[in-house]
């Protein structure tokens, strides 16, 4: 699980922004904190914010940190073209434009008895890895003990097998990490936090792109399982029960391609007929499309414990829509292995305490510098120096402004005539 994801540097976040899924001192909603190594840790976190304000940055930090973890063993030492790999710092400063962005999680391990907690973090220069480090710390220790560090000028793999060091020392390069060469040599510490990252699924519905290629996804064994289809049917259900089934069509080979190619239909009943309609899945409603997108991640951060980041959870779907997915989260009983979901939205429909506690609840706020910052409310504090109760009503008191991250809006007047 995700207890906390801190960077610096990275788009508008110029100062550190720190994200923490571990529970605050409060009483609601106790039951569904996880307790994992000594600590408590959340289920969900949303973050709310007006346009441009940073929301997206967020998630495209996390998503950047895990690529640069999965992908970084492929990067050469040919500083000429890491201006390509590199991370976009914030621009509108000097000393941050030439300076070092930085990344870490805290995190535990899917099914690891032992309860361990891993701290992982790394910083990335003009032309490569600057800093990288991997401590962890025992269920019952006070302190992290180092696996390894590394910096400019040392190297420290006291916690790495001596059989594998020296194979390290001889193929790590400037922009490669230790993590990614070491999961590549099958160093097993290396391994754990590589396949941690792995483990976790990103959904970017404000991109277009990524739009169109998910809703053509297929759930793992789709094709060949009936059952599989079945369960896909039962989530449908959950709130559209007028799509009774699939039927998936194998299309001819296409001579200059080796790619199979399936036609989706999802079968409808006729009124007064025992009979399906078929409609090619590609016709149903980009809400449909949206939920079929995200099933085959939601399947798999059930199935494996993973962390769920999703950017713009809200758009196209309903708000009661957008509660059922969270809730699906939020209940022991279906989510056993412990999944996480993190996202971001504008749907304030879902900023009630009757959803989320206020430690699940996170803005961004942009100044007028371009700034953008990261706080949660449960850290809020009013202009009457108090902390927000719990009995509040979000939704309208953030609305109203009094949390920050909403729009400073004027009126749209330049279509008057002069």
């Amino acid at each position: 699980m995700l207890i906390q994801f801190n960077f610096k540097n990275f788009k508008s976040f110029r100062d550190e922004a720190t994200l923490d899924l571990s529970a605050a001192k409060m009483t609601e909603f106790s039951n569904r904190v996880i307790s994992m190594g000594n600590e408590k840790i959340l289920p969900v976190a949303a973050v709310y914010g007006a346009n441009a304000s940073g929301k997206s940055n967020v998630y495209g930090a996390f998503e950047y940190m895990s690529e640069y973890v999965v992908h970084s063993f492929k990067y050469g030492d040919e500083e000429k073209d890491f201006d390509d790999i590199r991370p976009l710092p914030f621009l509108f400063d000097i000393s941050s434009e030439n300076a070092d962005t930085s990344f870490e999680v805290y995190f535990t391990v899917p099914g690891d008895k032992t309860e361990k907690c891993y701290n992982y973090g790394f910083c990335i220069g003009k032309t490569g890895v600057t800093e990288e480090w991997l401590n962890y710390k025992a269920k019952t220790a006070r302190k992290y003990s180092t696996i390894f560090y590394r910096d400019e000028e040392a190297l420290d793999l006291a916690g790495i097998p001596k059989t594998s060091r020296e194979n390290i020392e001889i193929a790590l390069e400037k922009q490669v990490l230790i993590v990614s060469l070491g999961a590549k040599l099958k160093i097993a510490k290396c391994k754990l936090v590589r396949d941690w990252f792995l483990n976790n699924e990103f959904a970017d519905f404000g991109d277009v792109v990524t739009n169109f290629f998910m809703s053509r996804v297929l759930p793992t064994g789709f094709i060949e399982d009936e059952k599989i289809r079945e369960n896909v049917v039962k989530y449908f259900s959950s709130f559209d029960e007028t799509i009774k089934g699939f039927e998936v069509t194998k299309l001819p080979a296409q001579e200059d391609s080796k790619e199979e190619k399936y036609l989706i239909d999802a079968l409808h009943k006729k009124i007064g007929s025992e009979d399906m309609a078929k409609i090619p899945l590609a016709h149903e409603s980009a809400g449909t499309l949206k939920m079929f997108a995200l099933y085959p991640e939601l399947q798999d951060v059930l199935q494996n414990g993973g962390v769920f980041f999703i950017d713009e959870l809200n758009a196209r779907l309903h708000p009661l829509l957008v509660r059922n997915f969270i809730l699906t989260f939020l209940n022991p009983e279906i989510n056993v292995n412990h999944a996480q979901l993190v996202f971001t939205t504008h749907d304030t429909w879902q900023l009630s305490n009757q959803l989320l506690r206020r430690d699940e609840i996170w803005f961004t706020e942009k100044d007028d510098m371009g700034l953008s910052t990261l706080y949660s409310l449960a850290d809020f504090i009013d202009e009457d120096g108090s902390r927000i109760r719990k009995d509040e009503s979000y939704e309208k008191n953030y609305l109203l402004g009094k949390y920050g991250a909403i729009p400073s809006l004027k009126t749209i007047d330049f279509f008057k005539e002069e």
